[in-house]
């Protein structure tokens, strides 16, 4: 994989009458030394950069703030991915110079780009004048760059003078608000643009398209639902570079983006047409089933590792710690690489394609036009009625493992509850959010249940590699009761979880 680093930064301009003041002369940044920490500014000289720019023909890395860029000149040439993290944050990922764009990188776009060509769309040249800002024991708080820009676009071109401050790894980011203002003292204000490349397409004309607006009118349950679908649908994506760069919980946040997917599209059958919607639903469970392998290993490690640790030492028989690592290196080594060969395949951009195609041309039925005040509640308390059916069922059975699948069952009707009042909560306010959290608290308890039931397959498989190897299979043993004991506090726990949960309250304060 290729090189990353966090960039925390801010960019900052000239004011108009700065710039008046200055005509004809260099602008000067002023000295920062004596501004919070900074004990002394060290010149590092000038270096001469020249970066091209890429992307697709219809800006599509530009829309989702994203950039791509080949440079030359200065200690890093080379490629350089930059993906947004929050604001005046952002990863870039490196890969060695060469003609054509990194595999590596290419990989990580495709979930915006798809099928489209990367091509070369500006040119950045910047003479940047580098400083050192050091504190009292000379260590590095941050650099500091003035950059003259000249951007060229086919045959249209601009100019500008640009300051950025980058802290170094562990800087306090404080560092950046007190720069801030004794900037501002001078006549430099922060840049209304988040990176060169967004100011550079701004003033050559060549922004990207602004994505599709109308639809529903505001208000309608038809524009929420859309709203939300194309939040999930946008979390998706962004997900997608993190999940190749195995970041944790990565995998985990876009599954939960192809669930509350489908979710939406089940609990608003009134509001969108389910022959449109189905077909792409059964298509984001599969993507959700494909990551899964990965994330629930990734799970189960945590899981067993933890009760592992919690045993006392009398009880951990023979290699137990050796033997987990072969179990999951194993198993996670074949789950990784059937994650990303899933999002290399051509189904996978299919499937992106498909909800594009469906939020800009969504298949609206009737209830879509109704207000939102008036149609979600009966949608997320269908989902409730779902859930009590499920859970009320679970509980009148006798414990064994009829009554494990039927939890299960009713744990995944509980997330649905969850994601429907979640997703209401914007319009609906304070009670879809003590619903969202009075779900999750059954869900967290028939989670845990089922995590133990998983488990517990676990690590008799385990236990038969260790006692095929030669190795003691005691402490599988001992690991596997007390994940049955747990399972069987949950199953005492779950009443009065679910009566609380099933609150009237809850219930009619929706409604209002």
């Amino acid at each position: 994989m290729a090189d990353t680093k966090r960039e925390i930064e801010r960019k900052f301009e000239f004011t108009r009458a700065h710039k008046k003041q200055s005509k004809g002369a260099r602008r000067e940044v002023p000295d920062l030394t004596g501004t919070a920490g900074i004990t002394a500014v060290s010149d590092q000289g000038t270096v001469e950069l020249d970066a091209t720019y890429y992307d697709t023909p219809d800006q599509r890395l530009a829309a989702d703030g994203l950039t791509l860029r080949r440079r030359t000149g200065g200690a890093d040439a080379g490629w350089h991915l930059k993906l947004p993290v929050s604001p005046g944050v952002r990863d870039e990922v490196g890969a060695p110079l060469g003609d054509t764009v990194p595999r590596a990188l290419a990989a990580l776009v495709r979930s915006r780009i798809r099928d489209s060509a990367l091509q070369p769309q500006v040119r950045l040249v910047s003479s940047r004048r580098l400083s050192h800002l050091l504190d009292a024991d000379g260590a590095l708080l941050a650099e500091l760059s003035t950059d003259r820009v000249r951007a060229e676009r086919g045959e249209r071109t601009a100019s500008w003078t640009e300051v950025e401050v980058e802290l170094a790894d562990g800087v306090d980011p404080a560092l950046l608000d007190a720069v801030e203002q004794t900037f501002a003292a001078a006549g430099l204000r922060v840049s209304d643009a988040p990176s060169k490349l967004a100011r550079a397409l701004a003033e050559t004309g060549g922004e990207p398209p602004a994505r599709p607006g109308g639809g529903p009118a505001e208000g309608t349950a038809g524009a929420h639902v859309l709203s939300y679908l194309r939040e999930q649908r946008d979390a998706l994506i962004a997900h997608d570079p993190a999940v190749r760069r195995d970041l944790p919980d990565s995998v985990h946040q876009m599954r939960v983006a192809t669930r509350r997917l489908r979710s939406a599209f089940k609990t608003y059958r009134k509001v969108l047409d389910r022959t449109a919607t189905d077909p792409i639903g059964e298509e984001l469970r599969w993507l959700a089933a494909e990551l899964g392998v990965d994330r629930d290993q990734e799970v189960l490690l945590e899981r067993i590792r933890t009760r592992l640790g919690e045993l006392p030492r009398t009880l951990v028989a023979g290699p137990a710690r050796s033997r987990l690592r072969t179990w999951n290196t194993t198993r996670r080594s074949g789950s990784r690489r059937r994650a990303l060969a899933v999002l290399d395949g051509k189904r996978y951009v299919t499937l992106l394609d498909s909800l594009d195609a469906l939020l800009a041309d969504p298949p609206l039925l009737g209830a879509s036009t109704r207000s939102a005040a008036h149609t979600l509640p009966k949608a997320v308390l269908g989902d409730y009625e779902r859930l009590a059916t499920r859970v009320e069922g679970a509980l009148a059975m006798d414990a064994g493992h009829e009554r494990d699948l039927a939890l299960h069952e009713a744990r995944k009707a509980s997330k649905r509850a969850r994601y429907a009042a979640e997703a209401a909560a914007p319009a609906l306010g304070k009670p879809a959010k003590r619903l969202a959290k009075a779900m999750k608290s059954v869900q967290t308890v028939l989670g845990d249940h089922q995590d133990s039931v998983v488990a517990r397959t676990a690590l008799l498989g385990i236990a038969s590699q260790a006692a095929g190897a030669g190795e003691s299979a005691f402490t599988w043993g001992v690991l596997y009761a007390r994940e049955e004991a747990l399972a069987e506090r949950r199953e005492r726990e779950l009443p009065d979880v679910w009566a609380a949960a099933a609150d009237p309250a809850h219930r009619a304060a929706l409604t209002g």
